[in-house]
C-alpha cells in the first residue's frame, strides 16, 4: 500500500511559478513509475508529466513541455512538479500518480493506476 500527499498548490499569477511536492509513504517509493495529473472544472483528468523509475526519463504533455519540469528524490520519497511561466489555463486540481508497471514505464492515461493522491489546487489568475 502506498500514500500519496500533495503539497504545494495556491494562487499564483499568470507567468508565476509554484512548485508541487508529492510525498509517498512505504520504502517502495523507487519501484514506482510516477506521474502528475490535473483536472480543471467540468474537465476530465489529464495528463501532465510522467517520471520512469531512476528518474532518467521524463515524459511531458504538449501543453507543459518547456514549462514543467518533473523531478524526484528517491532517497526522500517525494516527487516534484516545478511549474514556470503558469497560464491561467494551468488552474485545475494536480494529482499525484504511482504505477508499478505502466505502459512503456510511462504515465500517460488516467485508467488503472495503482495509487492516487488527494490532490491539490493551482489556481492562475490572469
Amino acid at each position: 500500500q502506498v500514500q500519496l500527499v500533495e503539497s504545494g498548490g495556491g494562487l499564483a499569477q499568470a507567468g508565476g511559478s509554484l512548485r508541487l511536492s508529492c510525498a509517498a509513504s512505504g520504502r517502495t517509493f523507487s519501484s514506482y513509475v510516477m506521474g502528475w495529473f490535473r483536472q480543471a472544472p467540468g474537465k476530465e483528468r489529464e495528463f501532465v508529466a510522467s517520471i520512469n523509475w531512476s528518474g532518467d526519463n521524463t515524459f511531458y504533455a504538449e501543453s507543459v513541455k518547456g514549462r514543467f519540469t518533473i523531478s524526484r528524490d528517491n532517497a526522500q520519497n517525494t516527487m516534484y512538479l516545478q511549474m514556470n511561466s503558469l497560464k491561467p489555463e494551468d488552474t485545475a486540481v494536480y494529482y499525484c500518480a504511482a504505477d508499478r508497471a505502466p505502459p512503456f514505464g510511462v504515465l500517460r492515461t488516467a485508467t488503472g493506476i495503482d495509487y492516487w493522491g488527494k490532490g491539490t489546487l493551482v489556481t492562475v489568475s490572469s
